[in-house]
């Protein structure tokens, strides 16, 4: 039963259940966590959340776990254009689907927190300061460092019927050196948005976020192309990169 799609959406999962869920310990309300802010904690949890993730799933699906390294590894000729919607559709209901669960084992404490923004910190990203350019900027790096480097740790590691080229993924032994990767690019380059470099990732969770019977809840629309395109162009800008230099 462990086919790709299945793979992406368990994988995906994971990643917002345990990615999620050090936000929500270390932002809600009575947690034993609460104001133990730390970035390295946070950047360095999910980090682990890929690992954990691309571990499971990497010998099924490739362990994208990520619409934008799936656009990336389709723009150098690694993975089939066809198998795109397929990917995408199971990483956002995987988002989704690990979010809530993060929802679920702290609801306690999201139902007395006030801080609508701490609430909403727990579902998706927004920036440090507005600034709809230059956000879209450091969506558009951070994801194109992670992706040009994921074009040089992954490798042919999965086969899907009907398929004439050799799809490449983040295999097993692959996952630390990309968790490792997030890790680097969250601690780096997160401050000025909180590092979606993942469209499902925030949009997920954003979509689970608007449906909460929450009183005073913004999703904040305005800002969520930013989170999806930019990571998006990121890295279909890092596949054309790595096509001119090794293609």
């Amino acid at each position: 039963m462990m086919t790709p799609f299945i793979a992406e959406f368990i994988g995906t999962a994971i990643l917002l259940f345990l990615g999620a869920g050090v936000v929500a310990n270390v932002n809600l309300k009575d947690t034993i966590a609460e104001g133990q802010t730390s970035w390295v904690l946070i950047t360095t949890s999910w980090g682990f959340a890929v690992f954990v993730g691309a571990y499971i799933t990497g010998q099924f699906s490739g362990a994208h776990l990520n619409p934008a390294v799936t656009l990336g590894l389709a723009v150098i000729g690694k993975f089939s254009w066809s198998l795109l919607p397929s990917y995408f559709l199971a990483q956002l209901l995987g988002a989704m689907l690990g979010s809530w669960l993060s929802y679920i084992l702290y609801i306690d404490h999201y139902r007395v927190t006030k801080d609508e923004g701490a609430v909403k910190s727990t579902f998706c990203t927004g920036p440090a300061i507005r600034n709809f350019k230059n956000n879209f900027f450091s969506e558009f790096i951070g994801t194109f460092m992670l992706v040009f480097g994921i074009f040089f740790i992954v490798s042919p590691n999965i086969e899907i019927e009907g398929m004439d080229i050799q799809n490449f993924g983040i295999g097993s032994l692959d996952a630390l050196p990309v968790a490792i990767l997030v890790w680097v690019i969250g601690m780096s380059l997160g401050g000025t948005t909180g590092y979606a470099i993942n469209p499902t990732r925030d949009l997920g969770p954003r979509i689970l976020y608007q449906m909460l019977p929450r009183k005073n809840k913004d999703a904040d629309w305005s800002y969520a192309w930013i989170p999806v395109f930019g990571p998006l162009a990121g890295a279909a800008c890092a596949g054309l990169l790595y096509n001119i230099l090794i293609g």
